[in-house]
């Protein structure tokens, strides 16, 4: 595991702690092996020393610890039990699943990216630290945490943001600009139309038809895209940010199409292909 160093800002709605609390998941940095455990330095607390007894590190006997951990090492720990007269905080390695330790990477890394825009935007607008520190207040007031605001504002613009947040024009513009380093993921469903019309003007019938439903759904948060096969063959694919999100889009333009076909008396039929799961 790997990780950039803390950023200047803290990019989540918890405030700072000179503690964590026990059962807390932890970043952390092996700062010296011994032989009856590490020392660590919890990178979310300011430096704050950790200990992970050699029984934490893994289930069974340890001979060497060095096989699961080395110096200057990243770590993701479950905070075991926390002194706090003392500041003495033990963790442990082996009461980690691998369940908790993706989520926590996942944190680290958005809390990492959303840093890298706040400080983007505080050089672009020559920003000062506490104004950083408002921008930042009024974000948590209202989303999770700061990414979650940059992920909206990729996916739905800055319309929502604008609402919730009450930020400034330009301290907004420069939100948008930075949001578009976000690559969101898409899904996507796709089937085969098979459209007929025995009218002398058929194809243009058609034709029309396809591009009235197809505009339609763009006006959604779903991409459509409608392809010629071969006769009477089209293959119509949504791409959206999740699965429920395309199955409406594709619901309400084959609903769309069919009525058109069908109102001038043309034949209509639909056969679902397999599914794309994240693509950018």
């Amino acid at each position: 595991m790997s990780a950039s160093s803390p950023s200047s800002y803290v990019a989540s709605n918890s405030p700072v702690s000179p503690l964590p609390d026990e059962g807390e998941i932890v970043v952390a940095t092996v700062r010296d092996i011994k032989g009856h455990g590490a020392y660590v330095t919890l990178d979310e607390y300011q430096g704050l020393t950790g200990f992970l007894s050699i029984r934490e590190v893994a289930t069974g006997y340890v001979r060497n610890i060095q096989r699961y951990v080395k110096p200057k090492q990243k770590v993701v720990l479950k905070v075991i039990k926390v002194n706090k007269t003392r500041k003495e905080v033990d963790t442990s390695l082996k009461q980690i699943t691998g369940e908790e330790r993706k989520s926590k990477l996942i944190e680290v890394k958005r809390n990492e990216k959303a840093s890298g825009f706040l400080d983007s935007i505080k050089t672009r607008l020559n920003l000062s630290d506490t104004q950083m520190k408002e921008i930042q207040d009024r974000i948590l007031q209202n989303y999770d945490d700061v990414y979650t605001l940059f992920e909206s504002i990729a996916t739905k613009g800055i319309g929502d943001a604008v609402n919730k947040v009450g930020l400034s024009e330009e301290v907004l513009k420069a939100m948008e600009e930075e949001s578009h380093k976000i690559r969101i993921p898409q899904n996507e469903i796709r089937g085969i139309m098979e459209i007929s019309s025995k009218k002398p003007d058929g194809i243009e019938i058609i034709k029309s038809v396809l591009i009235d439903a197809a505009e339609g759904v763009k006006t959604n948060p779903s991409t459509i895209s409608i392809a010629y096969v071969g006769a009477p063959r089209y293959r119509i694919a949504i791409k959206a940010e999740s699965f429920k999100m395309a199955e409406k889009a594709m619901s309400r333009a084959i609903e769309k199409i069919q009525k058109g076909i069908e109102k001038n008396h043309g034949n209509f039929n639909f056969t679902r292909e397999k599914s794309k799961k994240n693509l950018y």
